[in-house]
């Protein structure tokens, strides 16, 4: 019998020893699986904070294209209307000497050279004028718009219409659609 319980202490002993190794094998592999799972974590997040930094680094780039495209639409913008405003001052400065050289042209003279002179000057002034796109306002005889000219006088005159513009004294002008300079008239019958 002794020997039969050493057998069976050797046998439990065996089993007991055989039962610590699988739970020490079972622990190293959850050890390693743990290790594992976290390896996985961390590249998991690593990964999405990489794709939330480009993201982000995205949106700051479409950001600063779509800035810079205003910026430089607002500066077009600018220089336009810089250039127009240019333009309509130069030519306020030098349309009352247009003015003149058309009432020089009106007016009746002897010497037809010296005519002929003044209305190719005037020619040349007027299409000056027009690669500038500048446009002479001239209402005679058009019904009047308050919005459009200047009203400085009435007349009573039975030959024309009602509210009729009788005559310019001074004549718009216009660059583009903006008006720089509207006509001065004189109204008939309003």
């Amino acid at each position: 019998m002794g020997k039969d319980i050493d057998l069976e202490n050797e046998i439990e002993k065996e089993a007991a020893e055989a039962e610590a190794e699988a739970v020490e094998k079972e622990a190293e592999e959850t050890e390693e699986e743990a290790a594992e799972s976290a390896e996985e974590s961390a590249d998991n997040s690593a990964e999405e904070k990489l794709k939330k930094e480009l993201a982000e680094q995205k949106d700051k780039y479409l950001r600063l294209m779509a800035e810079y495209d205003n910026y430089r639409k607002r500066t077009a913008k600018q220089q336009l209307e810089t250039r127009e405003s240019a333009v309509g001052d130069t030519v306020l400065k030098i349309i009352t000497i247009f003015d003149n050289f058309e009432r020089a042209a009106e007016t009746e003279c002897s010497d037809e050279k010296y005519k002929a002179g003044v209305e190719m000057i005037l020619k040349q002034f007027r299409d000056a004028l027009d690669k500038m796109n500048v446009k002479i306002i001239d209402p005679t005889g058009e019904q009047f718009d308050p919005a459009k000219a200047n009203a400085v006088n009435q007349i009573e005159d039975p030959e024309l219409g009602e509210n009729v513009v009788a005559q310019v004294f001074e004549k718009g002008v216009m660059i583009g659609d903006k008006v720089i300079r509207y006509p001065m008239v004189v109204v008939a019958n309003p």
